[in-house]
C-alpha cells in the first residue's frame, strides 16, 4: 500500500481523504489541519495533527489548502527524499518551495466539503520531476479515478481558465437567465430542462456542432427583439456573446 499524508482540511482535501478511505491501494496516515473539526474523519479514526514537526512519515504529502498560501505553506516542509504535491489548477510546480521532490495532483472538479462525489468520474492531472515519482502518482490517481491525465504547468493554466469559462462563466450565465426570469415572473425551472440537453449534446458533439440561436442564423430582427428587453448591463453581455457566436461560425 502507499502511505498518504494530506496537508489540509478544506474541500479538497476531506473529498480526497474520502476516496483514498475507499481504496484498497491507499493508506491515509493522518491529516494535517489547523483545525481538527472535521466530523467525517474524526467518525474514520484518522489521525489529525496542527503542528507541523508531528507529520508523520509517508510516501506521499498532499497539500490542499488555499492556491495563496501554497508557496509559504510549502517552504515550512523539510521531508528528507519524499515527494510533495499540491492541488491547484493555476499555481506552478515551480511555486512549491519544498527542496526536495514536487509535482503535482490536481482534481479538475468544483469539490463541496458535504457533498457526494464519486472521483471515479473526476479527471485529475498529474505533474512530476521524474518518471519515479510520476509513476507514485499515477498508481495513486488510478487507485482512485478512471480518468488520469500527465498535464504540465503551462496546460495546466490554460485548463484552469478553460474551465472557468465552462464552469463559473456558465453559471453565471444561468444566474442572468434567471434574474431575466424572476422579472418578468417566468418560472426558471421551465429552463432546467434545456439546460440539461445542452450539457448532454456536448458531451459527444462538438460545442460548435451543438450552437443554436438568433446568432447563428444571423436573425438581427429576433437579437434586436430581445436587446429591448433587457437591461444596459445584460445588452453589453448579450452583444459580447452574439459577436463572438457570429464571429466562430465565420470562422468555420
Amino acid at each position: 500500500m502507499i502511505d498518504v499524508i494530506i496537508l489540509g482540511n478544506g474541500n479538497v482535501a476531506t473529498q480526497l481523504a474520502k476516496a483514498f478511505i475507499k481504496s484498497k491501494d491507499i493508506n491515509l496516515v493522518q491529516i494535517y489541519a489547523r483545525s481538527s473539526s472535521n466530523k467525517y474523519l474524526t467518525k474514520k479514526k484518522i489521525p489529525i495533527t496542527n503542528s507541523i514537526k508531528s507529520i508523520k512519515n509517508a510516501d506521499l504529502y498532499i497539500i490542499a489548502i488555499s492556491d495563496d498560501a501554497i508557496n509559504g505553506f510549502s517552504e515550512k516542509l523539510n521531508f528528507k527524499n519524499k515527494l510533495v504535491v499540491h492541488t491547484s489548477g493555476s499555481v506552478s510546480i515551480n511555486d512549491l518551495k519544498y527542496n526536495a521532490n514536487k509535482g503535482v495532483f490536481y482534481p479538475l472538479q468544483s469539490i463541496s466539503k458535504n457533498k457526494k462525489i464519486s472521483f471515479k468520474k473526476i479527471p485529475i492531472c498529474l505533474e512530476a520531476e521524474n518518471k519515479k515519482d510520476y509513476k507514485l502518482l499515477e498508481k495513486v490517481a488510478n487507485s482512485i479515478s478512471k480518468k488520469v491525465y500527465h498535464i504540465n504547468s503551462e496546460q495546466r493554466k490554460s485548463l484552469h481558465v478553460a474551465a472557468v469559462f465552462v464552469n463559473n462563466f456558465t453559471n453565471h450565465l444561468y444566474k442572468i437567465g434567471k434574474d431575466i426570469c424572476d422579472e418578468h415572473k417566468v418560472d426558471f425551472e421551465i429552463l432546467k430542462p434545456l439546460i440539461s440537453e445542452t450539457a448532454k449534446k456536448i458531451t459527444k458533439l462538438s460545442p460548435l456542432q451543438v450552437q443554436t440561436g438568433p446568432a447563428v442564423r444571423n436573425d438581427d430582427k429576433t437579437i434586436k427583439k430581445h436587446l429591448k428587453l433587457l437591461s444596459k448591463k445584460q445588452q453589453n453581455i448579450y452583444t459580447l456573446l452574439t459577436n463572438s457566436i457570429k464571429e466562430s461560425k465565420k470562422d468555420n
